[in-house]
Parts: C-alpha cells; structure tokens; sequence
C-alpha cells in the first residue's frame, strides 16, 4: 500500500502534516477528508523518495540525498540502535500478548516519535500486508537493521517463537548499549584532559608567553637557556599553529583511511592496539565479551552455528578477534568443535577456550557463553576504573610539567633582572 506524505489545513485554520498509507492518491485525500482536513499537498513517498502527486517535478535536495545516502549504508548508528532497541521491546510484548504481526506493527506506527520511523514501519508493514515475511521486509532497511538483526528474526520464525527472539534481541542490544557506554566513559575523561590542557597550552605559547617575552627582550638582557627556548618556541607555535592543527587533523586522516581502506592496515592497528597496558586489556575484555554474547544470542534464537560465527565475526569490532572467529568458523566447517580452535588461535584468553569446552560437553553451549559473556562485563567495570585511575594522575602530571616549565621560563629571568 502506497505512503502519503501530506499538509492540510484543520478546523479553524490551522496547518497540519503527516502521512497516511492508501491505495490511491484519492483514497488517501478521502481519509483525509473523513478526519476534517483540506489537502494542500500530497506526496507519495517510496522507500524514503518523494514523488510529486499532480505530476509535479522529482526534485531531490540535498538533504534528501543525505538520507538516500545514510539508508544505502549498512548498519545503524548509535541513535537508530537506540529506537530500534525500544521499538523491538514493545514488538516483543504486544506479540507474547497474542497480538497479531500486522496489528503490532500499526500500534509502532501509531506511536512512532519520529516521522522518518513512522515511514519505515509503514512500508514495514506494507511489505507484511503484500506477503513478504517479516525478516525480508526489515532487509530493505539495512540503515535500521543489521544482518545479526536480520537473521535472528528468520530464525525466529522458522521455529515459530518470534517473540521470544525479539525479547533476545532488546536484551543484546542494551547490553551492547551498556559496553558501548563503559568504554566511552572510560576514554572520555583522558580525551576532555588532552583537549582542555592544550586549549591551556595553546593560548599560553600564542598570547601569554609572547608578550611577556618581549617585555623581557626590551630589558636588552642575556636571557637563561629556558627562556630562549620557550621563546623558541612560542614563535614558531605563534607563527605556525595552524600547521600544528593541520597535522594532527592529516595523521588522524590517514589513520582513518588505513584504518578503514586496507585489511592489513586495520590488523596493524588493532593488533597492537591490543598490546597497549590496560586500554589493550580493556579492547580485548570487549571484544571477546561481545564475541560470547552475540554468539549466545544467536545460538538460542535458533541460527545455525556456521552462520552464527559468520555474523559473530563482523560484530566483534576487532580485526584479531575477528580472524580468529574465521578461523573457527573455517575449522567447525572441517569438523572440529568450537573450543579446540578457540584455544589454538591465541586471540582468546585460555579461560575463554576452558569455559567453551565445558559448555561444548555438558550440552549447554549458550548458556556458558552468556555466563562468560557476564563475567566479562564485571572486569570490564574494574579495568575501566583501573584505566581511569592510571590515566588521571599521569594526564594531570604532565600538563603541570608544561605548565610548570612555562612558569619557570618566565619567571626566571624576572627574578635574575630584579636581583641586578
């Protein structure tokens, strides 16, 4: 059923707009008419194009290429994971209720804050309505919806206990929320550090540092090497800050591209980002927890353990971890069981190979994943204080240092003037 995107004019003048889903541009003016409003515009809107009603020009603005680009990405970013966690929540409720699909979907529809969710859930439902099964039409939103999203709701399915999944997917994606919250809040504090003590630094070498230095110069005195250094500097800093700037923005560039352009440049990267102390031991308790929870989750919602490992492997958001799971995926291929490559891969703490063999013996697989998976998430909280501890006094050290030095230059000379 098409989607009209609509501006009317209400009881006593007022203008009004949304969408209303009909089978034809009359039927939606017809609806509209029934609820009191005078179309002004009507629009159809197909999959997040607008096409003019009356024949109208397709005129697409930059904004709206900017949707069309975000929608052709895969992979929700932190706010659309967010709605989609809340709306997967009450999906799962009104269907353990007894509430069918179709029905749960226009109580979304309803309810949605935000018009651009609002269309989604529409065509959503539109594709349902048309015959398609619920895991295909989430397919077409891959901006919303991400392959392990995608393939358990298949899975969910299949076995009949949709639901049940959708309730496993609410508490994944929190409990993704939750870790992705824990490593934000422990580099925060050390980044805002960074950011402010060069904010100091800067206006000290470009303003501060150059006028009392040339008061200094005036006096026609031999300075200390201190100062002639600091002078040095605060030149070279005065005349050349924005080359400061833009090399910090080039190596971030660079980086950025390696990063994300070549496999080996991202497994350099990674790799030794992992030997760093404690922010290594942090990224690798991450890591390996999402490993073990995503790979819970998928098992109990019924996906098999050869998909489950591929999807696994592009979630885990480290390039080691990441070949390690293909490795593992490639050896259960074989034939092999899941413990015995894990422990031979070196990625994983030997405790993580143990705990795996166990569950791999006692038939209870995902349940001693998802224990892993909480154990991980407790000694992520004690390295995150432990990281934060480390950082603060060592951040806080050395901006004092520089701060210090820059006292000390100055005053130096004063003193030396004051005592002649």
């Amino acid at each position: 059923m098409p989607i009209y995107e609509y501006k009317a004019f209400a009881p006593g003048g007022a203008t009004q707009s949304g969408i209303v889903d009909a089978d034809t541009e009359r039927d939606a003016r017809q609806k509209l008419r029934r609820d009191n409003l005078l179309v002004h515009k009507l629009s159809e809107i197909r999959g997040g194009k607008r096409a003019r009603a009356k024949g109208g020009v397709n005129r697409d603005g930059w904004l709206s290429r900017m949707r069309n680009a975000r929608a052709a990405q895969t992979g929700p970013r932190a706010r659309e994971t967010e709605i989609i966690g809340g709306v997967t929540r009450q999906l799962a409720t009104l269907l353990g209720s007894g509430i069918a699909l179709t029905e749960a979907l226009s109580a979304i529809v309803d309810q949605a804050e935000q018009r651009r969710v609002e269309t989604m859930f529409r065509q959503i439902r539109e594709s349902i309505q048309q015959g398609t099964s619920l895991a295909e039409a989430l397919e077409q939103h891959p901006g919303w919806f991400t392959e392990l999203y995608v393939n358990m709701v298949s899975a969910g399915q299949a076995a009949g206990n949709l639901d049940v999944v959708l309730s496993r997917l609410a508490d994944y994606m929190q409990a993704q929320r939750a870790l992705r919250r824990k490593i934000v809040g422990a580099l925060m504090y050390p980044t805002m550090m960074i950011i402010i003590g060069s904010l100091v630094v800067s206006i000290l070498m470009a303003k501060v540092v150059p006028e009392i230095t040339a008061m200094l110069l005036e006096q026609n005195k031999a300075l200390p090497p201190s100062t002639k250094l600091l002078v040095s500097v605060s030149a070279v800093f005065k005349d050349y800050w924005w080359a400061f700037f833009l090399a910090i923005g080039a190596i971030a560039f660079v980086i950025e591209r390696v990063y994300k352009g070549s496999d080996k440049g991202r497994l350099f990267i990674d790799r030794n980002l992992l030997r760093v102390p404690v922010l290594g031991e942090l990224l690798r308790k991450a890591a390996v927890g999402r490993f073990t929870r995503t790979l819970a989750t998928l098992l109990q919602s019924g996906v098999p353990v050869i998909q489950a490992l591929d999807i696994t492997k592009k979630v885990v958001g480290n390039r080691v971890i990441s070949d390690a799971t293909g490795m593992i995926k490639d050896r259960v291929i074989e034939g092999t069981d899941i413990s015995t490559p894990l422990k031979g891969s070196g990625a994983f703490p030997s405790v993580v190979g143990y705990m795996v063999a166990v569950g791999e013996q006692s038939g209870e697989l995902e349940q001693m994943l998802d224990r892993i998976a909480g154990a991980y998430d407790e000694e992520i909280d004690v390295v995150t204080e432990r990281l934060t501890a480390l950082l603060e006094p060592i951040m806080i050290v050395f901006l004092a240092a520089i701060v210090g030095y820059i006292v000390y230059a100055i005053v130096q000379p004063i003193l030396e003037i004051g005592q002649l």
